[in-house]
């Protein structure tokens, strides 16, 4: 009976431990790529560094379009962000002072989905991961190591592993391209990302550049966040063979 209760925790445990490490994995990749979404600074400088001011839109002007942009795009309760004009008896849209189409609203549509999944997936993955954690301390389950680490070090080194291996594919198709799969693959069936700056004056202000340089700080901090769990676990580890040496010397 003991034999069959204590398989029985092993079982639970293996599961949990799988659990922990799918939402470890979520974790980090979702809350890398919040980075440059819920860090507006990291667009404002871009607007100097950019030289954005050169298409002719004030400083101001690009802030305060691409903060309602972002409003719109990470609050739920945000039903639109653009205001409709009348000219020459047809209805023009506008985001702050910048023209924008119906294909270009439709696209920020596409895109406000995509934000709000990595919100939650960040939120959800957080909070059940700090349910295990409460659990394990309370040594109700266990998340179980192997060779000496825990399964985060090894949840973290994969997570290492997929923004090198996503320069690496960047790097042999080049920026372009990879845009261009990226947005193939998220909006399958669609053509209205593909914005003309004569409708759609936005994309003036949103270069290539802006977006390469999102998807530098997202592999960065992934690779940070992942580093951080790795360094902590190699020094408890280093810790409890320490103690495990001292207490055989006795």
């Amino acid at each position: 009976m003991e034999e069959k209760s204590h398989g029985k925790r092993r079982a639970i445990n293996s599961i949990v431990t799988a659990l922990f490490v799918i939402l470890l994995f979520l974790f980090l990749i979702s809350l890398a790529i919040s980075l440059p979404i819920l860090n507006r600074w990291f667009y404002y400088i871009q607007i100097k560094t950019l030289d954005l001011e050169s298409t002719g839109f004030t400083y101001d002007e690009i802030k305060e379009a691409f903060d309602l942009i972002m409003d719109y795009l990470t609050q739920p309760w945000n039903t639109d962000f653009w205001q409709s004009q009348l000219a020459n008896g047809e209805t023009q849209l506008y985001i702050g002072v910048f023209k924008c189409s119906a294909d270009g609203a439709s696209h920020f549509d596409d895109c406000k989905t995509l934000f709000l999944l990595d919100i939650y997936v960040m939120i959800i993955s957080g909070v059940l991961l700090a349910a295990i954690c409460v659990l394990w301390k309370l040594k109700i389950v266990k998340v179980n190591s192997l060779k000496g680490h825990s399964a985060a070090f090894y949840t973290a080194i994969a997570a290492i592993v997929a923004p090198v291996a996503l320069v690496a594919v960047i790097a042999s198709v080049g920026f372009d391209e990879a845009f261009n799969v990226f947005h193939t693959i998220f909006f399958p069936g669609k053509d209205n990302w593909i914005f003309n700056s004569r409708y759609d004056q936005i994309i003036l202000v949103l270069p290539e550049e802006f977006f390469m340089n999102c998807a530098i700080f997202i592999a960065v901090g992934l690779v940070a966040f992942s580093a951080i769990i790795i360094i902590i676990d190699c020094v408890i580890c280093r810790n409890k063979r320490k103690k495990a040496l001292k207490n055989q010397s006795f």
